[in-house]
């Protein structure tokens, strides 16, 4: 069961950054650029596939010029 809410969780996350990282008018590979990562990271954060660092969120963050918080802003009932 926590395998489950702990994947749910991660898909939901991935989705609210890749909402937020369209609405910046960034593309994966702009945002992995300017993070300094493989685009393919970006591109397991979105899909749920990996679990990000703390650090690594706060980085994006910055780079989308949002609080911290607004990545994790999402319904987190499942």
């Amino acid at each position: 069961m926590e395998y489950s809410r702990n994947q749910a969780f991660l898909i939901e996350f991935g989705k609210n950054l890749r909402k937020i990282r369209k609405f910046k008018d960034l593309t994966q590979a702009e945002l992995a650029n300017d993070l300094g990562i493989e685009i393919s990271q970006i591109s397991r954060i979105e899909r749920g596939i990996i679990n990000t660092s703390i650090s690594t969120a706060n980085e994006i963050a910055i780079v989308l010029d949002i609080n911290i918080s607004d990545l994790f802003n999402f319904d987190k009932k499942s």
